[in-house]
């Protein structure tokens, strides 16, 4: 019996042999052909394929690579075509009304209707804690090194009547100079006093909301008027 069973699988695996590689096509038992012609005739130009080289492959992966950071840096460093132009508000002030009547002149016959106004301001007194005058820059600039000396921090006067002088710092009111007086005095500075530098001045400052390019270049008549006043950014 055993033998028969070894007989049998032996006489089957030699027909499976012969069945699957084609030895009986000839009497109709062979397996169905698996093939798609039609994808035969979807390649396109296949005589121009080629195999590649492993440095050719890695030539081509990194060519994208390249070519996107190179187009990446290009859109970078190009001005977009549809960003907007900076149009900055800027101001000067505060003018007196005798500074006014030639400005206002200035500003109607130079610019557009609409692209200046003026605003009431204030510009606060400024009491200082002061020495001087002296007799020259040089003595000035000597007293401050001899300032440093006892950790009090001075600069320069320069506008008249206090120079050549020193201010050991400037406030608003004089109340809170004369605090930095008695301050400065514990320190061993006993020939300081307190000065107006500046009075309060009330008048109108002139304010331009947005300056494009083109309404700068229309600026110039009016900047002599100015009054050595610098167009600053709004506040």
């Amino acid at each position: 019996m055993l033998r028969l069973l070894v007989l049998l699988l032996v006489l089957a695996n030699g027909l499976y042999f012969a069945w699957s590689h084609q030895y009986l096509a000839d009497y109709g038992f062979a397996p169905q052909a698996q093939s798609e012609p039609q994808r035969l005739n979807q390649q396109i130009k296949p005589e121009q394929m080629r195999v590649l080289a492993v440095g050719d492959s890695i030539r081509l992966q990194a060519t994208p690579v390249a070519a996107t950071a190179a187009l990446t840096a290009a859109l970078t460093a190009a001005p977009s075509a549809t960003a907007p132009v900076a149009t900055p508000c800027l101001q000067a002030g505060v003018f007196t009304p005798t500074q006014m009547t030639a400005l206002t002149t200035a500003l109607t016959d130079a610019l557009p209707a609409g692209s200046w106004t003026l605003e009431s301001a204030v510009v606060p007194a400024r009491w200082i804690v002061y020495m001087g005058r002296y007799a020259s820059q040089d003595a000035a600039e000597k007293k401050q090194g001899e300032l440093r000396s006892l950790n009090v921090l001075s600069e320069l006067v320069r506008t008249a009547p206090l120079a050549p002088g020193l201010s050991l710092g400037g406030f608003d009111t004089e109340a809170q100079a004369n605090a930095e007086l008695a301050l400065v005095s514990r320190r061993g500075v006993k020939t300081a006093g307190i000065r107006l530098e500046r009075a309060e001045l009330r008048g109108q400052r002139l304010k331009l909301p947005a300056v494009s390019a083109e309404l700068r270049s229309q600026l110039a008549p009016v900047m002599p008027l100015l009054a050595g006043k610098e167009l600053l950014a709004c506040t």
